[in-house]
């Protein structure tokens, strides 16, 4: 059974004009900032290292241990990632839109935590209401006294930008998302040595946080970090937001524990997804994201807990998408529109993405159409190796790199997933020259 426990970042959703100061203030908004400007830096960091907050844009690092290990120079710059563009992942635009202060109050409390001397929030270009919301909430903050000299008469300053995006994919690698609010196209940097942390915007130390992260910040400070450690289990604390997404009843944003709760709960409760739609059986499912690999039917009671999904099952809860899959999908051309998508989106600098996800979106359009050859099947994987070498089925977690960035081994798992449970279905789109779901 599914646990049940307050929400965290989705509490103010659904309250009248949420995103308002006005609304934010009635339900104890920049309180948790108050307090954090009386704590000194560590003791702020210590709150968020005991609430073992593991970050909530994908790769799941620890929000504190990130904190600590920034270069020691001036100046320190805080940039909170919203450039959320993963297929099928839409949790980040629902608070940018609907609580933009909750981010606001989090990137402050991070900022006195670091030092930073300024905060950039990078939104998605594509984000409109999002961005006119966040820029409105910073405004506010800024009249409220929340933002800029000697914040509520503490001795602190800081002061925040808000950056829209161009909606390119790639920055939401948090090096090519700096690249671009330094004016540059935006590529990955290799690391080492331009970890952000020790060579970052404008070539200081800098801390880039997910939007998600920086929302469950003031309810840590506010409740302390043991309180959101005791939520959950092991390393997977508190409550966890997913977008769930394709073939269930009730898509939608569903905040729930993790650990306690498993994939079940969030595609069947009636709260959550509500099953799979018209009464069908799922085929398999994607656990985070499209760059994730896929879950069979078999692995729908795997709890919502992100070291054991990597290690025991070699897939990511990454941007916290789970997409369901029933059984009138056509598990080729699924692959084949997810390849697609990174084929278009790679930005170019590296070789084998740039390359085999060309290669790769052309063997998969060929074997959808109708026109595939059997040796196109070892030949997708010949590819794939190229691009993540070693990738196979079982898949193994994490994937071996042949580029600067995780865009290009985020190409290979729609394919190796699909080959790997459904090899008979492209077999018979080889045999009969066509979809057979058409």
């Amino acid at each position: 059974m599914p646990t049940t426990v307050d929400p965290i970042v989705t509490r103010r959703i659904g309250i009248p004009e949420s995103w308002t100061l006005r609304a934010y203030l009635a339900d104890g908004g920049y309180e948790a900032l108050r307090r954090a400007l009386t704590m000194s830096a560590e003791d702020v960091q210590q709150e968020v290292d005991e609430a073992n907050l593991l970050g909530r844009g994908g790769a799941g690092f620890p929000a504190g241990r990130k904190w600590s290990m920034l270069r020691k120079a001036e100046p320190v710059y805080l940039v909170v990632n919203g450039d959320e563009s993963e297929p099928a992942t839409f949790k980040d635009h629902m608070l940018i839109e609907q609580d933009p202060h909750a981010i606001v109050e989090g990137a402050l409390i991070t900022a006195k935590a670091i030092g930073a001397a300024r905060v950039f929030i990078y939104v998605r270009g594509e984000f409109a209401l999002g961005i006119e919301r966040m820029t409105q909430a910073v405004n506010e903050a800024y009249e409220h006294g929340a933002i800029g000299y000697d914040i509520f008469g503490s001795g602190f300053s800081v002061d925040v930008v808000v950056h829209p995006g161009a909606g390119a994919y790639i920055c939401g690698d948090e090096t090519a998302l700096l690249e671009s609010l330094e004016g540059k196209r935006g590529f990955p940097r290799i690391k080492p040595p331009y970890y952000p942390a020790v060579i970052g915007l404008y070539g200081a130390p800098t801390v880039v946080n997910n939007v998600e992260t920086m929302a469950n910040i003031p309810w840590i400070i506010t409740n302390g970090g043991d309180a959101f450690a005791a939520l959950g289990e092991s390393q997977a604390t508190g409550t966890r937001l997913f977008a769930v997404a394709g073939h269930v009843n009730r898509p939608g944003n569903y905040e729930v524990e993790l650990a306690k709760n498993s994939f079940r709960d969030l595609l069947y409760d009636p709260r959550y997804g509500g099953g799979i739609r018209g009464g069908k059986s799922l085929k398999a499912f994607i656990p985070g994201g499209a760059s994730s690999f896929w879950f069979g039917p078999e692995r729908i009671d795997f709890p919502l807990d992100e070291s054991k999904v990597k290690n025991e099952a070699g897939s990511m809860l990454g941007s916290g998408s789970v997409i369901a899959m029933d059984e009138s999908t056509c598990m080729v051309r699924a692959s084949w529109r997810l390849v697609r998508f990174y084929s278009r989106e790679s930005c170019g600098q590296c070789t084998p993405c740039r390359e085999g996800s060309n290669w790769l979106e052309k063997i998969m359009y060929r074997l959808e159409s109708g026109a595939g050859r059997i040796e196109d099947l070892d030949l997708l994987v010949d590819v794939c190796d190229n691009i993540s070498p070693g990738v196979g089925w079982p898949s193994k977690f994490p994937p071996a790199m042949t580029t600067i960035c995780p865009l290009g081994p985020s190409i290979p798992p729609p394919i190796i997933s699909a080959l790997g449970m459904f090899r008979d279905e492209f077999l018979v789109h080889i045999k009969d020259g066509a979809c057979p779901y058409d």
